[in-house]
């Protein structure tokens, strides 16, 4: 081989070794990227897990650092906050012996209080367990032995009787069956006549049953009002009532023979004045009054004492501006002097006669109320929204029977009848004052 070929064989091997050299060069970097890009992704990759598994812990831990404070209030005349129920409590019911305080909460449990512990610091209670279910409505028997729940789950009626064992204790035995499911829709209330005769129910449809206490329907009523939003049984138990959508509260007679026999389901009367829908009325303890609260703003009271089967109408006492929304109740003192209309966590006391707001609660429950009612005796407001109940003095209340009292002295001519009214006014001042005096709850 000669000399030039060999040089040519040699920078031909040279120029090999060196693309070769070049191509591991190239092919080491990329190697060394990969491995770098490949490093970065684990550790973004582990970063993100790491986050990821650490945000459930913040925020298990926010959760349990934010958990809801229980909601607090104070006033002047709260005589007490009921507090053993571990879930919302969405009605009540006043014994009509005046004893007792009947609640039910979706905690699966009645609870029954003493009227007597609501100036106590401690208020006790019995427990009432609701199986398999829970109650959202509960009612007093006449006789005060028994009540009636409306289980949610359900859609029926079930009946509790009262037991007092040998030690003195209180025990509660479910009926064995419950009532049959009739209504479509949700129900708003129930109850059952102070005569013992019958019990309602009505739902948010235009339907209203009438049973008689063992489970049958004796009959049904259509009010025709598009959609109810709240019914009653009057406290004398002759009437049953309705208002919704429509501007007026309509009033039955739930009839029965001399003998006790169910007859009909008649119409007595209606209460028309309102220029939008009803959201709730209320009865005075003898039925002579009734006190309505509309969407329209403001609320109403009726002398219902008339003779409407000779077609005599109610007649319009008051009409009065006020706070009023949807769910909205109210509740007339059993005296039918003070009336409380609820609007939201808010309830506003004022004068029957007068028509003057009394006393404002701002408040009072952490969401919208859900009951509002007077005890039999006129003393105590008692309210639900959450998981407590607010038991309020009927300050109004006292000083409107003071009012009363103090007119009838003017007009007093027998000195027997002045000494006696004069004594009820003392009374009835001492009462307000030591309202007034008792610590706050």
């Amino acid at each position: 081989m000669d000399v030039s070929a060999l040089a040519a064989l040699t920078l031909l091997l040279g120029a090999l070794v060196i693309l070769v050299a070049l191509a591991v060069g190239r092919r080491k970097e990329e190697l060394r990227e990969e491995t770098e890009q490949a490093a970065e992704f684990t550790a973004e990759s582990s970063a993100a897990k790491n986050q990821a598994s650490k945000k459930p812990k913040q925020e298990k831990q926010r959760t349990r650092k934010e958990k809801a404070v229980q909601h607090t209030f104070s006033h002047p005349l709260l005589a007490a906050s009921l507090k053993s129920h571990s879930g919302k409590v969405t009605c009540l019911d006043f014994s009509s012996n005046g004893k007792y305080l009947a609640s039910c909460a979706d905690d699966r449990t009645v609870r029954i209080w003493s009227t007597k512990d609501f100036r106590e610091r401690e208020h006790k209670c019995l427990r009432a367990n609701v199986e398999l279910d829970h109650a959202t409505l509960v009612r007093f028997s006449p006789d005060s032995r028994a009540f009636i729940t409306w289980l949610a789950n359900g859609d029926a009626i079930r009946i509790f009787k009262m037991i007092k064992k040998e030690d003195g204790s209180m025990t509660f035995k479910a009926a064995p069956e419950d009532f049959p499911q009739k209504h479509k829709t949700s129900i708003l209330n129930i109850g059952i006549a102070e005569t013992g005769k019958f019990i309602m129910s009505a739902s948010t449809d235009t339907s209203i049953h009438i049973w008689d206490l063992k489970g049958d329907v004796l009959a049904s009523i259509n009010t025709n009002q598009i959609t109810n939003s709240y019914a009653a049984v009057s406290p004398c138990g002759r009437f049953v009532a309705s208002c919704g959508f429509t501007p007026d509260v309509k009033v039955w007679e739930v009839c029965f023979t001399k003998s006790g026999e169910f007859k009909e389901v008649a119409r007595a009367f209606d209460l028309k004045g309102h220029s939008a829908g009803v959201h709730a009325f209320a009865f005075s303890n003898d039925s002579h009054r009734m006190v309505t609260v509309s969407k329209d703003g403001t609320w109403k009271l009726w002398n219902t004492d008339v003779e409407y089967k000779k077609q005599q109408d109610p007649y319009l006492l008051k009409t009065v501006p006020c706070a009023s929304s949807e769910g909205s109740r109210t509740a007339l003192s059993p005296d039918g002097r003070v009336i409380a209309i609820s609007d939201g966590c808010n309830v506003a006391l004022y004068s029957a006669a007068s028509g003057k707001l009394e006393e404002e609660l701002h408040g009072i429950h952490s969401e919208e109320i859900t009951d509002l009612r007077f005890d039999v005796s006129g003393r105590y407001l008692a309210c639900s929204g959450d998981k407590a109940i607010r038991v309020f003095h009927n300050a109004p209340g006292y000083r409107a029977a003071i009012r009363d009292m103090q007119d009838m002295l003017k007009k007093a001519q027998n000195e027997g009848m002045k000494e006696r009214l004069q004594q009820q006014i003392k009374d009835a001042q001492s009462a307000l004052e030591a309202v007034l005096a008792a610590p706050v709850e």
